[in-house]
């Protein structure tokens, strides 16, 4: 399936999911079949740094594909990993019709004795060059609203985003951030500079406070003061309270985007389920997508 057909071509704000490869069958196949409900135009699957999950990937793929009938788009990171090793992870999803690759450098794996292969890429750019030279796959790329966190600054990554447009990424999915006014002010400069591909915002809920306060520090996203005095204000409350506060957070967000006419929305979905349905749900019900 090629990607950028669905941002060019549909009239309403493309909707998509991302999953990561389960540590629990049962529950992922479960929560697999909740969102299914939704029909997302598409799904992804995430890669794990330095190829750890490359099997657990393919097959959750894999599944998706041929048990599900969910349209795919498959994760790569390259950081670590040489060309052979990326051709072989490519040749695999293409033989399972895969039309559409996600390319992100990736994290350097946690693993204190992990020694990347000599010719592993350094920078996204490179892979997808790479890439683009030996396969017709659609490919996508990330983009930071607030700047990578090893950017010197915003306009500094967006140079960089650039590079990445330049050697062929086709779309850009974003990191979450909860001010929209951030996302709108990122697409804004990334126009001047002549990026004209699909800028899709990225939309994580909040799952619970730790989880939160962990992915917003270790991402460079900020919360913005007002958001932060309602999380103060639920310290002590249950994890059913702060999922729903969420819930209705993530809503707004989505409605003042879609208002600003974004080509979709990519739902984080940390592989659960409850929220991304309520938020469509409301959405629908708002008849905003």
């Amino acid at each position: 399936m090629k990607i950028l057909q669905l941002y060019e071509s549909k009239k309403a704000s493309v909707i998509s999911l991302e999953f990561f490869p389960p540590k629990d069958a049962g529950a992922f196949e479960k929560t697999v079949d909740e969102l299914a409900l939704l029909q997302p135009d598409y799904v992804t699957v995430t890669f794990g740094a330095g190829g750890s999950t490359r099997e657990g990937s393919y097959q959750t793929v894999k599944r998706l594909i041929e048990d599900k009938n969910l349209p795919v788009v498959a994760y790569i990171a390259g950081y670590g990993l040489g060309p052979n090793e990326i051709t072989a992870v490519l040749d695999k999803y293409q033989a399972l019709g895969i039309g559409t690759i996600f390319v992100i450098r990736g994290d350097k794996p946690r693993e204190a004795d992990f020694v990347p292969h000599p010719d592993s890429f350094n920078y996204a750019y490179e892979m997808l060059r790479f890439i683009r030279e030996r396969y017709d796959f659609t490919l996508g790329c990330a983009g930071y609203p607030e700047g990578h966190i090893e950017a010197e600054n915003l306009e500094a990554d967006i140079e960089h985003l650039k590079l990445k447009i330049d050697s062929g990424a086709e779309y850009v999915v974003t990191q979450f951030c909860y001010d929209n006014s951030l996302f709108a002010n990122y697409v804004e400069k990334c126009r001047a500079r002549g990026i004209t591909v699909p800028i899709i915002p990225g939309i994580m809920p909040v799952y619970s406070l730790k989880l939160t306060r962990t992915l917003t520090k270790l991402c460079g996203a900020s919360i913005p003061e007002s958001m932060k005095r309602l999380l103060d204000g639920l310290a002590d409350a249950g994890s059913d309270t702060v999922l729903d506060f969420g819930i209705d957070q993530a809503t707004e967000q989505c409605r003042g985007l879609l208002r600003q006419k974004v080509p979709g929305l990519h739902f984080y979905t940390m592989d659960r389920s409850r929220s991304t349905c309520e938020i469509i749900r409301r959405l629908k019900s708002d008849r905003l997508i």
